[in-house]
């Protein structure tokens, strides 16, 4: 008796596995991967601080996204952000402000300009956002640390989705389906 119910719940296992490593297999093709999301400011304060903004995001496996690195569409310039934060930069959010997502603009390299230009006098500078969808408006929010220790609201940046842009075929130039042509 006990062989047959442990004969049964392995057959019943080894199905589930094979389900899951049959959906992860279709699924990382699919979703995972870089997509770059441009933004139009819908706002004068968003147009008067960043213009535009093109997000370039990773996404996870099952759809979870992630942004690596804000790129001025208006100007030269990109800023490379870290996921996570404080808890204070989203305590410091407007009632109602629904952002929960954190992330840490660094101090170096071109994130030090950004940050200074959404929190003039802070000592660290967050974003925090919401969910980013292609075809959604977006809200972002930069909060300070500044040298009292406080946590404060600096702005509100408030986007209408644009586009996606669209990135080279994965084979490039002189690929089997793209061969470049000979030259004369």
């Amino acid at each position: 008796m006990y062989r047959t119910v442990a004969a049964r719940l392995t057959a019943q296992l080894t199905a589930v596995c094979a389900a899951v490593l049959a959906l992860c297999a279709l699924a990382t093709p699919a979703a995972a991967g870089t997509s770059y999301l441009a933004y139009n400011p819908s706002d004068r304060i968003t147009t008067a601080l960043t213009r535009g903004v093109t997000l370039e995001v990773h996404r996870g496996l099952f759809g979870a996204v992630a942004i690596r690195r804000i790129i001025s569409t208006s100007s030269r310039g990109s800023a490379d952000i870290r996921r996570g934060g404080p808890d204070e930069a989203r305590r410091a959010l407007p009632d109602r402000a629904g952002e929960t997502t954190v992330y840490t603009i660094p101090s170096d390299g071109d994130g030090r300009p950004l940050a200074r230009a959404l929190c003039p006098g802070a000592d660290e500078t967050y974003l925090v956002v919401g969910l980013v969808r292609a075809v959604r408006p977006l809200t972002m929010h930069a909060v300070g640390r500044w040298p009292d220790g406080q946590f404060r609201h600096c702005v509100a940046l408030s986007y209408d989705y644009r586009g996606e842009w669209a990135l080279p075929p994965r084979s490039g130039f002189g690929g089997a389906d793209n061969p470049l042509p000979e030259r004369p």
